[in-house]
C-alpha cells in the first residue's frame, strides 16, 4: 500500500517511534479486513486528532513525545488523503477498464467457425474467464497499440489456432501465441526433444530431452502465460484432418518436409481456413499466407509437384544456422497476429524471401491459379 510506504520513508528520515504504533494500527485494521474508503478515514482522522492536539498544545508533554510541529503534521497529512485518494482513483479505472470490447475488425467474430469445442486427447487448462488485471497488464503494450487496442486484444483470445510442427518454426510461433495471449492453441507434433533440436528450438531445455515436443511445449507456453489454453496432440496432421483444421480460425505450418506442407496445405483448402506457412534452410527462409477463400493462392498452386532429389535437402542433411528459424518463426507469429486482429496487410498474395547471410529481404508477388488441383475451378468448393 502507497501510504505504508510512505510512512515508512518518514519513519526512516525522523526516526519518530510514534510512527511505528501508527503503522501497526493501520496493519491491524487492515488486517481486520477494513479498506478503501473506510481504511482512509480512519487513517486521517487519527492523524488529525494528532495534530489538533499538537496544535493546541505545543508545548505539552504530548507534542514533546510526537516530536513534530503542527506545519509538519498538516503537510504529511495533506500527503496521506492525497496517496490515498491516488489508490482509489487507480481502483476506479481498473474497475472501469477491465472488461475488453468484443467484437474486433479482423478474422475471429463472437460467432466464427471455430465457435465448437475441439475434442481435446489431452485435457486442456485454464478455462476461458474475463479478463484480470494480471492479464490487462500482460498486454497492456498490444492494447495501447493504435492497430490492436481493446477490440485486437479481444480477438486474440477468442481465437483458435492450429500449429503443426514443435520444431524450429514452431518453437518462437508458440511462444510468442501464447505471451500474445491467443486464447485456445492446438500444437500437433509426433517428435520427441532431441539433444540435436536445442540449437534452434528454443523452446526446450535440456532437461526436455526424450520427451515428446507436444507436451515439452505446452508446459513452456503455460509456464509463460497461464491465461491461454493449450491441447497438445502427439500426432501429426494429414489431408483428412480437414474437420479438425474447421475448429480453428487461422493454421500455421511449421513442418518440413513437402509430404507434411502438401497434406496440411489441402486439409486447409477443404476447410477454408487461412495458413501461414514458413521455410527455412541453411541461411534462408520464406513466408507467405496461403488463402485461397480470399483470394490468395494454395500451395499447389506456386509449387504444385514436389522438388527433385537433393534440390531441397532436409536441414539435418543442409544445415540451419540457429537463429534463422527464430527470425522466420517471429515472423509467422506476428502474421498471425495481424490476421485475426485484422492489422496491418497480411501476406496473402506475396512471399516473402529472406538472406540471413546477406542480411536482404525480397518480396515476390504470386498468384492463383485457376487450374490447381488443389483450390482451382472444378477441384474445390471454393473455386
Amino acid at each position: 500500500m502507497p501510504v505504508l510506504v510512505f510512512l515508512a520513508v518518514l519513519l526512516l528520515v525522523t526516526a519518530s517511534w510514534w510512527l511505528i504504533v501508527y503503522m501497526l494500527m493501520l496493519g491491524g485494521l487492515i488486517w481486520l479486513g477494513l479498506g478503501g474508503w473506510r481504511l482512509a478515514l480512519v487513517a486521517a482522522l487519527v492523524w488529525a486528532g494528532v495534530l489538533g492536539v499538537v496544535e493546541l498544545a505545543p508545548h505539552g508533554a504530548f507534542a514533546r513525545l510526537i516530536g513534530w510541529t503542527p506545519r509538519g503534521l498538516a503537510a504529511a497529512l495533506v500527503g496521506i488523503v492525497l496517496l490515498f485518494g491516488a489508490e482509489a482513483l487507480l481502483r476506479l479505472v481498473r474497475r472501469h477498464t477491465r472488461t475488453l470490447p468484443d467484437r474486433a475488425p479482423g478474422l475471429v467474430p463472437l460467432d466464427g467457425a471455430a465457435a465448437e469445442p475441439i475434442a481435446d486427447p489431452v485435457p486442456s487448462t485454464a478455462p476461458v474467464s474475463p479478463p484480470d488485471d494480471d492479464e490487462l497488464t500482460r498486454y497492456a503494450r498490444h492494447i495501447v497499440l493504435r492497430e490492436l487496442g481493446g477490440p485486437g486484444q479481444a480477438a486474440l483470445r477468442r481465437a483458435r489456432v492450429l500449429v503443426v510442427g514443435a520444431g524450429g518454426l514452431g518453437a518462437p510461433v508458440c511462444l510468442y501465441l501464447a505471451a500474445a495471449g491467443v486464447g485456445r492453441i492446438t500444437l500437433a507434433d509426433d517428435d520427441r526433444v532431441g539433444l540435436s533440436n536445442l540449437q534452434r528450438q528454443v523452446i526446450f531445455r535440456g532437461t526436455d530431452a526424450g520427451r515428446p515436443k507436444a507436451q515439452a511445449a505446452r508446459d513452456a507456453m503455460l509456464a509463460l502465460n497461464p491465461h491461454v489454453r493449450v491441447t497438445a496432440l502427439e500426432r501429426r496432421i494429414t489431408d483428412a484432418d480437414a474437420g479438425l483444421i474447421a475448429e480453428h480460425d487461422l493454421v500455421i505450418d511449421g513442418t518440413d518436409t513437402f509430404a507434411a506442407r502438401q497434406a496440411i496445405n489441402a486439409a486447409c483448402v477443404a476447410a477454408g481456413v487461412p495458413l501461414i506457412a514458413g521455410a527455412i534452410a541453411q541461411w534462408e527462409g520464406q513466408l507467405t499466407v496461403w488463402d485461397p477463400r480470399r483470394g490468395a493462392p494454395c500451395m499447389a498452386c506456386i509449387f504444385p509437384e514436389a522438388p527433385a532429389p537433393g534440390l531441397a535437402p532436409a536441414c539435418a542433411e543442409a544445415g540451419v544456422v540457429g537463429p534463422l528459424p527464430g527470425v522466420i518463426g517471429s515472423m509467422m507469429a506476428l502474421e498471425a497476429i495481424k490476421i485475426i486482429a485484422g492489422a496491418g496487410d497480411a501476406l496473402r498474395g506475396r512471399m516473402l524471401i529472406f538472406d540471413g547471410l546477406y542480411g536482404e529481404n525480397r518480396v515476390m508477388k504470386i498468384a492463383r491459379r485457376d487450374d490447381c488441383a488443389v483450390c482451382g475451378s472444378g477441384h474445390s468448393r471454393l473455386g
